[in-house]
Formats: C-alpha cells, structure tokens, sequence
C-alpha cells in the first residue's frame, strides 16, 4: 500500500517571470518617482543625492546578504534564525583573516566562520531534527560569546587593535569612472526633477564603488537563475515545498536542505566581511546590531524572491542612511514620502475589495500627511528608531501576499515518503 505525496513545485513559466519581471521594474519606477517628488515638493535634496544614495547601498548589502542567505535555507526548508549568529561570525573572521593575510583572505575567512555556524546549525536541524528556532537562537548566542572571547584573545595586543576591536583593516578596490561621475555630478548639481535624480545613480554606480559591494550585487541575480532556472534549484526548492515527494522522485533531500544551509552561512558570513571591511574600517563586537534579524525580515517582505528581498532590505538600508544626511530634515521629508505610499497601497487594496486594509493604509496615510504638515522636523530618538518602525510596518502591510514554502521549519525524516 502507497501513501500519496504532494508533487513538488511546478516550473515557473517563462510569461510568469517576465511578468513578476516587469511588476518589480515597474514597482522600482514608481518608488523612486515618487521620491524624486517629494524632493522637489520638500526642497529636501539629500533625498536622493548621490551621497545618499551610496551610503544606502553600503547599508543595504549586508542586510540582503543575510536575507538572501535566510532564503537559500528557507527555499529547502529549514528556517535559519542563526543569521545573526553567522553574520557574527563572518565580521571576526574579516577582522582576523583580513588584518593578517589580505582582503581576499579576510573574504574567504567571514565566508568559512560563516559556514562553520551554518554547519551546526545543519547539524542541529537536519540530522539531529532540533527545533530550527530552538538551533537558530543557541547559535546567536554562541556566536556573540565566541567572538566577543576570541576578539580579545586575537586583537588585544595589536597596535590599534583592543578587546573589542580590530586594528584598521585593508578595503577591497574600489571603482571609479571619472568620465562618467564627473558630468553626472554636474547634472546632479542642477536639481532637476528626475534628471538630477538619475544622475546621482550614475555617479553612485561610478564613483568609489565598492568591488566586494559588485560582487554581492551580482549573487541575487547568480541566485534567482540557480533557484528558478535550473535543475539543481528545482530539486533544492522542491525540498522547502513537498520533501515527501522529493525523496519519492528520487532526491537525496537531506543533502540538498545541508548545501542550502552552508550557502546560507557563507552568505551571511559575506554580509560580516561587508560590514568589516566596507560599512566600517575594521572589526568591532555587537558589530552587526539586528542586521541578521532585519535580513530575515527583509526576506519575508520579499515573499522569498530575490527581488522582493533586494526592495526590502534597500528599504531599510534607506532608513538608515538618510538620517546620516541632513539628519532630522530629510526624515521630515521622508514622512510625506510614507504618507504617499500609504494612501497609494490604500487605492490598490480598495481596487482589489479589500477595504479593512484599505481603510487602514488611508488612515495611516492621513496621520503620516497631519504629522509633516504640523511639524518642521522629527525627534533625533525616532530618527535612530525609523529602520526598526519601517521592518514593522512592511511586514504588516506585505502579510496579506506571503507564501512561505509549505514544508519550511518542518522537522523531515528520511522514509517519510511511505
């Protein structure tokens, strides 16, 4: 007698890519249309300066390398709350390796450590069974108490180093196009409606890029053509959907969920070397202060796809950034920004008959408006608060279109095909 199995994951079809493809152009278009809208209403130009808008890139790519390590795991079915950990991981060996061997060695040593937390969170979930939370917040814990002992022991009688910190570390190259920066940094300066605009793209694209920051930037699109282009992705992701049916299809489900959860940490470790070595000049403890969380958050707003989580963890990397320039002024600004976008999301939930979350964006919405227009600027403490109060209220407003992979955080056993 046979036991019935759902069957794994359809491949997506290439008309619904190019259309999930155009939404997310066309939801990028209209964000940064309406940015550059609320600059010239606002006269608020660090909104999108080319300052800016590199340190929200230099903020932005360690979240989503945690997010998009969280959605590697994730997509096979192990839920990775040891992102924080790992991340942990990844800044001391950037700091250790980086210092005494060089960059590249200071990459591929946040990599290893990172991996090395994933390993035992592999360990933990998918051989032994534990509780994947239960595994995630035990390697959060180890993690800060290893790197805050071994930081001591490896840093402290180093010129410029400490118990806490690492001496300065050496910083990957960095790319820069003076043919190009040059003139967009002219045409930046004119304040034009969205020409202005877009040339502080080029100039951020073309003037002190970090190579380390390319690099990550090219992984999301390495990982949404491996995930949903590819043999090995559809056998990986079948394992997060159906693993029953994966191991009655004939899949060693076990070794893929482990390969996904190394990648997650080496990924996460890269986000560690990314903070070390280009968010910072060196190696500090408590370092990575929630990015791991914030990455998992991220990888929830972005419904598990690699473009969604890129949105959301510019987001907060956004949140971050702006009270860096111009400080409570821009956040000010950044406040009928909110108040745009609520009621925007407002309308489409109305469109789609949904008037509870309708009524609630509007009202949001309204609040935000009244809020700008009765004050000149914000309290510096809820400046320091934004990232935080925006991972809430993005995840509350994407809940209603989530769907996380069906057999995520469910503890598998071999045989359980019947």
């Amino acid at each position: 007698m046979s036991t019935a199995v759902t069957a794994p994951p359809p491949v997506e079809a290439p008309a619904e890519r190019r259309s999930r493809g155009l939404r997310f152009g066309l939801y990028l278009a209209g964000g940064f249309v309406v940015l550059c809208l609320v600059r010239v209403i606002t006269g608020a130009d660090e909104l999108t300066s080319s300052g800016t808008l590199a340190v929200t890139l230099t903020a932005t790519m360690p979240i989503a390398m945690a997010g998009l390590g969280g959605l590697w795991s994730e997509r096979a079915g192990v839920v990775n709350i040891g992102l924080e950990g790992m991340m942990i991981m990844g800044t001391l060996g950037a700091g250790y390796f980086g210092f005494h061997y060089g960059v590249i060695a200071g990459i591929v040593g946040a990599v290893l450590l990172g991996v090395a937390g994933a390993g035992l969170h592999a360990l933990a979930t998918v051989v032994f069974g534990i509780d994947h939370i239960v595994s995630g917040v035990a390697i959060n814990i180890i993690a800060l108490g290893v790197s805050g002992f071994l930081a001591e022991a490896w840093f402290s009688d180093l010129e410029g180093g400490g118990p806490t910190q690492s001496p300065p570390l050496p910083t990957p190259f960095e790319i820069n196009i003076d043919a190009i920066s040059g003139p967009a940094n002219t045409l930046e300066g004119k304040h034009w409606f969205l020409i202005s605009d877009l040339a502080s793209v080029v100039e951020m694209f073309t003037k002190n890029l970090s190579s380390l920051v390319v690099f990550a930037l090219a992984l999301f699109f390495v990982t949404q053509w491996v995930l949903w282009r590819t043999r090995f992705g559809l056998r990986l992701r079948s394992c997060g959907e159906a693993p029953a049916a994966a191991e009655s299809l004939g899949i060693n489900v076990y070794r893929y969920k482990i390969i996904a959860v190394l990648i997650s940490g080496g990924l996460a470790g890269l986000g560690g070397a990314l903070l070390s070595m280009v968010s910072s000049s060196g190696f500090q403890v408590g370092q990575t202060n929630n990015r791991g969380y914030i990455g998992l958050a991220a990888m929830i707003f972005g419904n598990w796809r690699p473009s969604g989580l890129f949105m959301g963890s510019a987001l907060f990397g956004y949140t971050q950034a702006l009270p860096f320039r111009q400080g409570t002024v821009s956040v000010h600004a950044l406040l009928l920004l909110v108040a745009l976008l609520l009621v925007a999301i407002g309308v489409v939930q109305l469109l789609r008959k949904r008037r509870v979350q309708a009524i609630g964006a509007f009202a949001f919405g309204v609040l935000f408006l009244l809020w700008y227009l009765v004050t000149d600027i914000v309290p510096r403490d809820f400046t320091t608060m934004a990232p935080y109060i925006t991972t809430l209220l993005v995840l509350a407003l994407a809940s209603q279109r989530l769907r996380m992979p069906a057999a995520d955080g469910q503890v598998y056993r071999k045989g359980s095909a019947g």
